[in-house]
């Protein structure tokens, strides 16, 4: 999927924008919740189901690559070394 374009529901969008835009940072469930649904949902579980929707959009091993999951805290955004070494 390198360089195709990948079609994203808005919510997939804004959790991987939130993600990416601060990349290495680990987001519990419950701050992604808030900052991507508001108050608008209280179940922690949708977090886990977008995060897998967007993996498998992105191409599930690069997905699994580039949104990970922090056992027992929550997930982080880690682009790929070769984007950041190519860009230096």
């Amino acid at each position: 999927m390198r360089g195709e374009p990948v079609a994203l529901t808005p919510r997939e969008f804004s959790l991987l924008a939130t993600l990416a835009g601060q990349p290495g940072r680990v987001f519990t469930r419950a701050q992604l919740l808030e900052r991507v649904w508001g108050a608008e949902y209280y179940d922690e579980h949708v977090v886990d189901v977008h995060v897998a929707n967007l993996r498998h959009k992105l191409g599930d091993e690069a997905g699994q690559a580039l949104v990970q999951t922090v056992r027992g805290v929550g997930y982080r955004f880690s682009p790929p070394a070769t984007s950041r070494a190519a860009n230096v």
